[in-house]
């Protein structure tokens, strides 16, 4: 391993599943050495992890990347954003994190959002109108639920604040992962103590919000970590704004990930408030804005569906009749957290292969919906759309985007671009650049570019006719069912 040109940052990706960890040389974006842990997810009533799983999954994910870690200058940390975190005066987990794929706030963020002026009041308020997936909805689950729970807790966080606060000794977000909360408004970017009151929160318990290039704290001793005491840490962010930070997204570019879920998002410089709720109006991590929209259901559905089938993933076969809606774990866009997967239109000569691109084709769709609401009216249609995460690499995903967005696609040859923005942002530490201007230099967002092709309108109306007719069906449970 040849020595590195410039000084190194660890940058750090803490994820539904695993925590990821890469050090990265700040002169030339090279990575250096690279660590990958595993994590614990539950399945049965809700999706819950403990976070000390994180923190010891951090400890093996950097002990991976030997002496390089150990040569780091700064830190930082983004993670899976919404997550609801307690923890007691000792700094322990009260009880396991409620993770953002927990659906069981639905009824809360139902009533939230008819006590606190409606979708349009949310909207304005904080940006973003709560779902299931949010912190604030969580918070009154728990209370609801657990008040045992509620009242034994004395600091809140979420996922990234967590790890943060345990290399740091203090209680600190970044306003990025402070939107998707739910309690932080978005006009006055500062927590919104109404919504805090309604909620029964006290805003003593939650951290403070950094600002973009400021310094969150410094490693303090011990704990098993390589750092030196005294290293530089960022203030972390969400995972979509540090992929958005990883890529070195410049206004109006739109990106699509496909992981656990599907996000769409295009960094813009004006607040966004959607009262219909398809768009959250998320903070970047640098100042802008990153309104996005999020579907629960992405790769992971589908690949269940394939193995259902006994198929492999790329083993999709062309067919315009059959419709699948892969929601498997309720879904968010559109808002149906009650919904399970819906087929439509089997026949006696349906394949394997063609109910699989039907549930490729039913993920990238509701993407697609959302996308076209993301994107400003002035933005140009026909820029390649940057298709990032897990499923990106795969040529059934590339395809079926290619097919039914009718734009070219362009594929980043860079990998864990969480972790490369979270490497970013402590690079900004050091040499006081935009994190973003960063990434550019290192070429983060380089890869192949697939031409366009004719989109495929027929199944796109197909796929709208049938969630038309069925929403009522699918959501028969939207306000009702608690637990």
């Amino acid at each position: 391993m040849s020595a590195a040109e410039g000084p190194l940052v660890v940058g750090v990706d803490t994820s539904t599943q695993s925590t990821k960890a890469l050090v990265v040389d700040v002169a030339t974006g090279r990575i250096v050495a690279s660590g990958q842990a595993p994590h614990t997810v539950t399945t049965g009533a809700g999706r819950e992890s403990d976070p000390r799983q994180w923190w010891d999954a951090l400890l093996e994910a950097l002990r991976q990347c030997g002496e390089p870690a150990r040569e780091a200058a700064a830190v930082s940390v983004g993670g899976q954003q919404h997550g609801l975190v307690t923890l007691d005066a000792q700094g322990e987990p009260v009880r396991p994190a409620l993770l953002w794929n927990d659906v069981r706030s639905a009824p809360q963020a139902h009533r939230l959002t008819e006590e606190l002026g409606g979708a349009k009041g949310w909207a304005e308020r904080t940006g973003s109108v709560p779902t299931a997936s949010f912190t604030v909805t969580k918070w009154a689950w728990l209370a609801e639920h657990e008040p045992e729970a509620a009242r034994a807790t004395r600091a809140v966080r979420l996922p990234h604040d967590y790890l943060t606060e345990r290399l740091t000794g203090q209680g600190t977000t970044d306003r990025g992962d402070a939107s998707g909360t739910g309690w932080w408004s978005s006009g006055t970017e500062a927590y919104d103590e109404e919504v805090l009151a309604h909620v029964g929160l006290d805003p003593a318990l939650l951290p403070r919000v950094v600002r973009p290039g400021e310094v969150a704290g410094t490693v303090r001793d011990g704990h098993g970590l390589p750092f030196s005491k005294g290293t530089l840490v960022a203030c972390g962010t969400g995972d979509n704004a540090a992929a958005a930070l990883g890529l070195g997204v410049r206004p109006g570019v739109p990106v699509m990930s496909l992981g656990t879920s599907g996000t769409v998002y295009a960094v813009s410089r004006r607040r966004t408030a959607d009262p219909t709720g398809t768009v959250a109006g998320f903070a970047d991590a640098r100042g802008d804005w990153l309104p996005l929209a999020c579907t629960l259901n992405c790769t992971l559905a589908v690949d269940r569906v394939a193995a259902l089938l006994h198929l492999d993933r790329e083993a999709v076969e062309p067919g315009r009749g059959v419709t699948l809606l892969p929601y498997l774990d309720g879904e968010r866009t559109p808002n149906l957290p009650g919904a399970s997967g819906l087929l439509h239109g089997l026949r006696h000569d349906t394949t394997g292969g063609q109910l699989l691109q039907a549930a490729y084709d039913g993920a990238v769709h509701a993407l697609l919906g959302a996308l076209d609401l993301v994107l400003e009216e002035d933005a140009d249609r026909s820029a390649p759309l940057l298709l990032i995460g897990g499923g990106a690499r795969g040529t059934a995903w590339q395809e079926t985007v290619r097919r039914l967005s009718g734009r070219p696609v362009q594929v980043p040859e860079a990998k864990e671009l969480v972790a490369l923005g979270a490497a970013a942002q402590a690079a900004g530490l050091l040499t006081g650049e935009d994190p973003a201007a960063v990434a550019r230099r290192w070429n983060t967002a380089a890869g192949p570019v697939l031409e366009a092709v004719e989109r495929d309108e027929e199944t796109l109306a197909r796929i709208s006719g049938v969630l038309s007719d069925a929403a009522p069906l699918l959501d028969r449970d939207h306000g009702v069912r608690d637990g």
